[in-house]
């Protein structure tokens, strides 16, 4: 292009992974008109570099462990995995990395793409920089939905960027198994990229600034898995601050805070994550570059009746499944204000991200699995509940020890005691990500302990688990 054209639609989104997609998808079902912009790949972050690759390379570790626990199998799994056929599973489940599948679909609804970097620069106007350098301005009649994600955020250690640290792309991508790996971190990133590594033939050293793994859930669940770790080969150290980060002669020297040094082939770093918001746009509506984009339950931005911000952007609930639940409230309430309908933004209303609040569903796909949804006991009663824990020990449940033999799991029911409903429920334990589904409708849908008890768990099911809570409930 050679001068600067403009288009007009009703709705411009900034950012094609599943949020943008979902919104897309939402305000094209409604009539309007939808123009999607993205700089990188359609399908986003979850698809190339986080959640489907991460399962991908997850899937035969947790398969073979389940399998080592199985009489007539484990016998036959004792061999190490074929890393080799593992990567290439992983390959096919990004598409290699090419997005002409999710472009497709992004035609098939009748939204147009936009290739390139998109800035805000002015109210509902979106400025695209394509590929060849041109130019070309985005009008948005009604909305600007940002869906532009997160990115892993670095510590501020003097050379990090020397020492080319690999972040969740690099763990999630690399088609070479290190022989020895630092991880950095013990969050949900943290433990499931040593889970993969360590299986894979990594020795793994994971270094842990705080006290225990995954520290919002329940402390139950960091320290069986943990455990689980180190009975892998993993060296797992809790506690441990990393002051300095250098690379000598292709080798990684992490130097801790009591002055030891580890040595490594790669280093991870799994630290948090940070807004992809400092290069839209935002100083010229008077927002804060770089900064997180706080929104009401419609997702729309305090002082812009036309800014949405969906998905991570927002810093509401960084997870996938949770973004996309953002970006279908998102497109409604969008949907509703353009047409002149109704806004039902009253609480679990269509137009009310309400599950962002109270039922936050995550699953952590280690061995063994993690899995919670609603508060912890500890974020219960700092949020002024009175609420009583009660804990079943996954084992003694029928199903599960047909599941795997020496099955090791736990299981927490937070109820709160004045409106005997559901706070929030955690599961420990093989195969328990399954189980999450059930425990979400029970605290989304406010179920009263009561009702609870004629929902029947099939048997002999690790679901079966419901019951003996219930029971713990009632005895206690």
């Amino acid at each position: 292009m050679t001068e600067t054209e403009t288009n007009a639609y009703d709705v411009v989104v900034l950012g094609a992974g599943p949020v943008g997609e979902n919104v897309a998808d939402r305000t094209r079902a409604a009539g309007l008109t939808t123009a999607v912009v993205e700089s990188e790949l359609v399908g986003g972050e979850c698809s190339y570099w986080a959640c489907m690759p991460s399962k991908a390379l997850l899937r035969p570790v947790i398969a073979r462990a389940d399998a080592r626990r199985v009489p007539g199998l484990r016998q036959s799994v004792q061999g190490p995995l074929d890393a080799a056929a593992v990567l290439a599973h992983r390959d096919y489940y990004t598409s290699d990395w090419k997005d002409d599948g999710q472009v497709g679909w992004l035609d098939s609804i009748g939204a147009d793409l936009h290739r390139g970097h998109g800035r805000l620069t002015g109210p509902r106007t979106v400025t695209v920089t394509g590929p060849d350098g041109g130019e070309r301005v985005l009008t948005a009649r009604h909305a600007v939905a940002v869906c532009t994600g997160s990115r892993a955020a670095l510590p501020g250690l003097p050379g990090l960027d020397a020492v080319k640290p690999w972040t969740s792309r690099e763990a999630t991508s690399s088609h070479t198994v290190p022989g020895r790996l630092i991880v950095i971190g013990g969050g949900v990133v943290a433990t499931e990229m040593a889970t993969v590594w360590q299986a894979l033939g990594s020795q793994v050293t994971l270094l842990v600034r705080g006290k225990g793994l995954l520290p919002r859930m329940e402390p139950f669940a960091g320290e069986l898995i943990a455990e689980a770790l180190k009975e892998a080969g993993a060296d797992v150290r809790t506690g441990t601050s990393v002051e300095s980060v250098t690379r000598e002669n292709g080798t990684v020297v992490a130097v801790t805070g009591t002055g030891e040094r580890i040595e490594a082939d790669e280093i991870l770093f799994a630290t948090g994550r940070a807004p992809r918001t400092d290069d839209i746009g935002l100083e010229s509506i008077g927002l804060d570059p770089g900064s997180w984009l706080p929104v009401d339950d419609s997702l729309r931005v305090s002082g812009h009746d036309w800014l949405y911000a969906v998905g991570d952007v927002n810093h509401r609930a960084l997870l996938t499944h949770q973004g996309k639940y953002q970006a279908r409230i998102a497109g409604a309430a969008i949907a509703a204000r353009a047409t002149g309908e109704t806004l039902l933004a009253e609480p679990w209303g269509a137009h009310a991200a309400t599950a962002d609040h109270t039922a936050v569903p995550q699953v952590v796909f280690t061995d063994p699995e993690a899995a919670a949804v609603g508060l912890s006991l500890a974020e219960a009663e700092e949020a002024g509940h009175r609420v009583r824990a009660v804990d079943v020990d996954l084992s003694t449940v029928s199903g599960a020890g047909l599941y795997a033999d020496g099955y090791q799991g736990r299981a927490r029911m937070v109820v709160d005691v004045e409106d005997e409903i559901l706070r929030g429920v955690t599961f420990v334990g093989p195969g328990v990500g399954e189980l999450i589904h059930s425990a979400t409708i029970a605290v989304a849908g406010q179920v009263p302990v009561g009702r609870l008890w004629h929902a029947v768990p099939s048997y002999p099911t690790i679901s079966e688990v419901w019951l003996r809570l219930l029971e713990a409930y009632r005895d206690a």
